[in-house]
């Protein structure tokens, strides 16, 4: 669908415009028309900035504190709705694997297939997801330093596939909470990869006795401005139109409503570091 996002993302921190890039859209699928409306008004956004844009949506939720919480509506289902938006949208699209045998299957459908932070470490997923060609989005544990992930780069790498990215996501601070250590992404950008700052997970205020992750969305423009100013490559935020409805990580979500307003001050950021 988009061959060229395998040469492209390594080289965005040295496109003409000097801009970061966006990694945008809601934590779960939860329907097409809620999918192509974010992913519509996200292009919308990044067209106008010049940020380059892939949507991002989880096909399915594997990491749930609780039973009954919410898990996607169909691998399948949801597969074919990334692709659409794909298609229809004109954007790259990336979404999450959690097991080995997931990642053929995802790759049929996406661009970028991402390990998610608490499976960092699990050779044969990045082996898998590594062998299918597409770009590979690695969350860095919250348990790790930024230099340990130069391990989880070079399984990647010795696997033949050279398109790689790291994504920070804050790290545990005590059994609830998580910080953010900016130190982290200069490091992994010693590793030749660009680097993420995924500014909503770190948020999460994660193991809360309901069982229900919680989080400070209000914190969203100060954790994005610093990634920016220290010179990330890119951003992750998990959007939607209205994040108290969302079925999944609603308490750290940003309103679809005040992305621009955050993006334009984030172009702005960014010029004044150039």
């Amino acid at each position: 669908m988009f061959n060229s996002l395998a040469n492209a993302l390594p080289h965005f921190r040295n496109t003409n415009s000097g801009q970061f890039f966006l990694m945008a859209g809601p934590c779960v699928i939860e329907g097409e028309d809620m999918a192509l409306r974010i992913a519509e008004r996200v292009r919308h956004i990044t067209d106008k900035l010049q940020i380059p844009y892939i949507f991002k949506g989880s096909y399915r939720k594997a990491n749930r504190s609780r039973l009954d919480s919410y898990t996607g509506i169909g691998d399948e289902t949801a597969l074919r709705i990334l692709q659409k938006v794909g298609r229809e949208i004109g954007v790259p699209t990336v979404t999450d694997i959690h097991e080995s045998d997931e990642a053929a299957l995802a790759a049929e459908y996406v661009d970028v297939l991402q390990i998610p932070a608490f499976l960092c470490r699990q050779t044969d997923l990045l082996l898998a997801a590594a062998k299918t060609g597409k770009v590979v989005n690695i969350k860095k544990g919250q348990f790790l330093s930024g230099e340990a992930m130069q391990f989880a780069v070079d399984k990647v790498r010795q696997s033949g596939n050279e398109h790689v990215v790291l994504t920070d996501r804050g790290n545990s601070f005590g059994y609830a909470d998580l910080v953010v250590d900016f130190r982290n992404l200069p490091v992994m950008q010693r590793f030749d990869v660009p680097v993420v700052m995924d500014v909503t997970h770190s948020l999460q205020q994660p193991n809360q006795a309901s069982g229900v992750t919680g989080g400070q969305p209000a914190l969203i423009e100060t954790i994005a401005k610093a990634a920016i100013a220290v010179g990330a490559d890119g951003l992750f935020i998990e959007t939607h139109p209205t994040p108290a409805t969302a079925k999944s990580d609603g308490a750290n979500m940003l309103p679809l409503d005040q992305l621009e307003a955050l993006m334009v001050k984030l172009t702005r950021v960014r010029d004044a570091i150039r």
